[in-house]
C-alpha cells in the first residue's frame, strides 16, 4: 500500500507558449495532505513501521508534518507533532484534522525540534522534515512516474528549501540514466539558503530568514543538496517575494489549482522567463504543492 499517489502529468500551454517550449507539470499538489511531502514521507513511515516503530513523532507545522500525520492515520499509529508558537491556526487544525497530538512550544522551529526530539523512546520514529535518505528514495518516484509515462525532461525546475525535493529528484533522474541532466533550483531571496552555500563553495547557515514563502525557511540546506550540485548541473536562481506570490495567482487562474509562494517560487522561473528553456524540448516543473495556503492567505501577501 502507498501513501502517496500516481499524481497528473500535465502540459502547461500558457508557460510553453510563454517559454517556447513545451512545458509539463508533475502535479505534487494533487497529493492527498496537499504537497510531494508525502512520497518520502510516507515511505519512511512504511519502513519505521515494519521496523517496529509504534509512533511517529514530527516538529513540522507544515506540509512535512501534515504529511506524518496524514501516514500515520493511513497506517493507524499515533502521531505527536510539535510545533512553535508562530505555526498557523489553519495548520494545527489541519494536524488535528488527521488524527495528530499537537505540541506548541518555543518561538521557534528550532525550539520546537529540541522538545520533539527528547519525547523520543526506543519505539518512536523522529521523521525529519528534508534530511533523511528514506525521503529521498520516496521523493524519487514522482521521476519513475514521468519516465514510465515516456517522457525524457530536458530540464527539471524545482524549489529548494532544506533540500529533499531536489536530493529526491536527482536520485530519480539518476536511476534512470538521467544523471547529467540540469536542474533549475528557485528560492526565494529571504530564503536562499541553498544558493548562500553555492557561493560560499560550503554549506553555510543563514544567520535570519525572511519572506512569505515560509516552506523554504531552513537556515541551512542537508550535506545531501550540496553534494547534488557538484555532481550534476544545477542552477540556482532567485526570485522576489512577489514574483512567488503574483505566480501563484497566475497559476491558480491558468490551472486552477492553489500552490503556496514557495511552489511559486519555481512556477516564477517560467512566468517571469528567468532561465533559457526556448531551445529544450521538454522542461519539467515540479508544482511541489502547498498543504496550508488559502486564498486568503495568498491574497494578504505582498499587498
Amino acid at each position: 500500500m502507498s501513501l502517496s499517489i500516481k499524481t497528473p502529468l500535465v502540459e502547461s500551454l500558457p508557460l510553453s507558449r510563454l517559454n517556447e517550449t513545451k512545458v509539463l507539470m508533475k502535479m505534487e499538489a494533487a497529493q492527498p495532505p496537499g504537497s510531494f511531502k508525502i512520497r518520502g514521507i510516507g515511505y519512511a513511515c512504511e519502513q519505521h513501521v515494519a521496523r517496529g516503530a509504534r509512533r511517529f513523532i514530527s516538529s513540522s507545522g507544515g506540509n512535512a508534518g501534515l504529511a506524518v500525520a496524514y501516514a500515520g492515520r493511513r497506517l493507524n499509529m499515533p502521531v505527536v507533532v510539535v510545533v512553535p508558537e508562530t505555526t498557523s491556526e489553519r495548520a494545527k487544525h489541519l494536524l488535528g484534522l488527521e488524527g495528530a497530538e499537537v505540541i506548541v512550544h518555543g518561538t521557534s522551529w528550532d525550539e520546537a525540534n529540541k522538545l520533539a526530539l527528547s519525547l523520543i523512546t526506543e519505539q518512536d520514529a523522529f521523521l525529519h522534515p528534508f534530511d533523511d535518505p528514506l525521503l529521498w528514495h520516496g521523493h524519487g518516484s514522482m521521476i519513475d512516474e514521468v519516465v514510465a509515462e515516456g517522457v525524457c525532461p530536458d530540464a527539471v525546475i524545482l524549489s529548494v528549501g532544506g533540500g529533499g525535493l531536489l536530493a529526491g529528484v536527482d536520485q530519480g533522474l539518476r536511476r534512470n540514466g538521467l544523471g547529467t541532466i540540469p536542474i533549475y533550483a528557485a528560492e526565494t531571496e529571504g530564503m536562499a539558503s541553498f544558493h548562500a552555500s553555492l557561493i560560499a563553495g560550503r554549506l553555510v547557515e543563514l544567520p535570519v530568514l525572511t519572506g512569505v514563502a515560509t516552506s523554504l525557511g531552513a537556515r541551512q540546506v542537508c550535506q545531501r543538496a550540496f553534494e547534488v550540485a557538484k555532481a550534476r548541473p544545477v542552477i540556482s536562481v532567485l526570485v522576489s517575494d512577489r514574483e512567488a506570490v503574483e505566480s501563484c495567482k497566475a497559476f491558480l487562474d491558468d490551472h486552477r489549482t492553489l500552490v503556496e509562494p514557495a511552489c511559486g517560487a519555481s512556477l516564477a522561473l517560467l512566468y517571469g522567463r528567468k532561465i533559457p528553456v526556448s531551445d529544450l524540448q521538454n522542461v519539467l516543473v515540479i508544482v511541489c504543492g502547498g498543504s496550508t495556503v488559502t486564498v486568503a492567505s495568498l491574497n494578504s501577501l505582498c499587498g
